[in-house]
């Protein structure tokens, strides 16, 4: 995929502002059409039929309006960020979207954008505005939730997928809920 070559090559700078970072997400969240994020939207559903019915509605809505159509946030967003990127994390975080990319590629149609969708939205979310992944209200198994508290963001369930290899938690900002800082 090319933005990660563009993101490579941004992460080679001996320093990486959030607006560099920015400019790059918009460029292809333009590529990103309404019939993609329905396609999306679609493909999350099915991958979901396996959940609990009401986890599953829950999870759908907030993904759906907190993650696929976030795209659109980030096609409009105007804003100055000051402040610069954490070089390693974000190297970390570009090896390991490229890796999933990569792997799902050939099960993955060739037209199907939800990969694009995952990874900008990570990258702006962990990067640019400074909140998890998983926004404030996601829900898990056990009626947990990600929450923010005192300023932090704390999920439950961060430990437990940080060490699988195709978790986004690595790089996640929120805190395990059950080891919260003081």
């Amino acid at each position: 995929m090319e933005m990660f070559k563009d993101l490579i090559k941004l992460s080679q700078q001996s320093e990486i502002s959030k607006n560099n970072v920015l400019n790059i997400l918009k460029e292809y969240a333009k590529t990103i059409g309404m019939y993609d994020q329905m396609l999306a939207c679609t493909q999350m559903k099915e991958e979901n039929v396996y959940i609990q019915k009401e986890y599953a509605e829950k999870f759908e809505a907030l993904y759906i309006k907190s993650f696929i159509f976030r795209v659109n946030d980030i096609e409009s967003d105007r804003k100055e960020y000051v402040g610069l990127i954490d070089k390693s994390m974000f190297k970390e975080a570009i090896n390991l979207f490229k890796f999933q990319y990569d792997e799902d590629s050939v099960s993955r149609s060739e037209n199907d954008k939800f990969p694009l969708i995952y990874a900008l939205i990570s990258f702006y979310t962990t990067f640019i505005l400074e909140e998890p992944i998983h926004p404030v209200g996601s829900p898990f198994p056990g009626n947990l939730y990600v929450i923010e508290e005192d300023g932090k963001y704390l999920c439950p369930v961060k430990d437990a997928q940080e060490d699988s290899p195709n978790a986004v938690c690595k790089m996640c900002i929120a805190e395990n809920l059950n080891h919260k800082k003081s």
